[in-house]
């Protein structure tokens, strides 16, 4: 048994593929898959939490072969072959509490946990580094999502009680000490329930924004940039302007965690969704609805966290005010007419391992 958690993203939101810097930290929240191996190619997958198996010869194994949550398993194991990995059959049981299109990377937790569970049981010595990379093509090039490389290197080498800071450029990492409970607060997140798409084309529009400013700007990314620039377009402009200045954010978020200043962390986390609501355009109501009710009930700082479109919002509240902050949020999502918000606090908790 394998198991690799769900991510939550402290700060640094569609910086990781303009070679940018990110900090998230582990959740609580994880995948489980029970493995074993086949001797006869078969590559065969199945749920607790979905109906039906999935069967498929490795060898058949291509982009379009396998669709639906299957993908991302059989992905994987794609991934690792492409690669030149001597991968044969598998069967696979997954089960996991990640809540599901919620951006909490229940995608890249289902493809860690695969990923050492058949990489262990081939007795192939891959480094964590490399299976996030192998993770990263697996949802890019089978599933179809462009999603940058955060996902999968929080799933995989986060530690317990810090945040990840990691230059997606470089994948040089550093374990920032994140505990709040002795400066008596907590991390709120609002689970809005929005549906969170990312395949759909809007994340991908984004992602080409970007590169193609890079490109009219002559650098290799737009992590390159110190300055934001005034010669642009106004909408690749905006989309620049967010990714500088969130790059600058994370940055700063780390040095305040660094110092112990975990209260000032807050102006942060707000100004880093102004920018995705103003700059990069990635809220919906449900986000915007939620930051503004924590913000007015006190919360110091709130943010979406995810690629946008949906999913959830984090609030850095104190400890004796999280269900005074829950119920604004619950009140303000019943005026609106939104279905109803759920609400959990988070740890950072340990990145992915054998559970037995």
């Amino acid at each position: 048994m394998w198991v690799a958690p769900g991510r939550i993203n402290l700060i640094g939101e569609h910086t990781d593929y303009n070679d940018g810097f990110v900090l998230p930290i582990a959740l609580p929240h994880a995948v489980r898959v029970a493995a074993a191996r086949r001797d006869d190619g078969v590559l065969r997958v199945r749920s607790r939490q979905q109906p039906g198996v999935t069967e498929v010869p490795v060898r058949d194994l291509e982009p379009g072969a396998v669709t639906g949550w299957a993908a991302y398993v059989a992905g994987v194991v794609w991934a690792l072959r492409e690669a030149g990995h001597d991968v044969g059959g598998f069967d696979l049981e997954v089960d996991g509490d990640v809540p599901l299109g919620a951006g909490l990377s229940s995608s890249a937790a289902l493809e860690s946990a695969t990923a050492l569970a058949v990489t262990e049981l081939s007795g192939l010595d891959v480094d964590r580094f490399a299976l996030a990379r192998l993770a990263q093509r697996a949802e890019n090039d089978f599933v179809g999502m462009p999603c940058g490389i955060m996902d999968q290197s929080a799933s995989l080498l986060s530690r317990e009680g810090h945040a990840l800071l990691l230059d997606t450029r470089t994948l040089e990492t550093a374990h920032i000490p994140f505990d709040l409970a002795p400066a008596g607060l907590t991390l709120l997140v609002v689970d809005t329930r929005a549906p969170h798409r990312l395949v759909d084309g809007e994340y991908a529009a984004r992602r080409a924004a970007c590169h193609k400013a890079a490109e009219v700007l002559g650098v290799p990314a737009l992590r390159d940039l110190t300055d934001v620039p005034i010669d642009l377009p106004d909408e690749l402009l905006r989309r620049v302007r967010h990714v500088v200045t969130e790059n600058r954010r994370v940055l700063a978020t780390a040095e305040l965690l660094r110092a112990g200043d975990l209260p000032a962390i807050g102006p942060l986390l707000t100004a880093s969704h102004e920018s995705l609501r103003d700059d990069y355009e990635v809220t919906v109501p449900e986000l915007d609805a939620a930051v503004e009710a924590l913000l007015a009930a006190g919360a110091l700082g709130a943010r979406m966290t995810g690629g946008g479109f949906g999913g959830c919002v984090i609030a850095l509240v104190a400890a004796a005010e999280v269900e005074r902050c829950a119920a604004a949020v619950r009140e303000a999502f019943a005026r609106n007419g939104f279905i109803a918000p759920e609400c959990f606090t988070a740890t950072a908790a340990a990145g992915a391992r054998r559970e037995r």
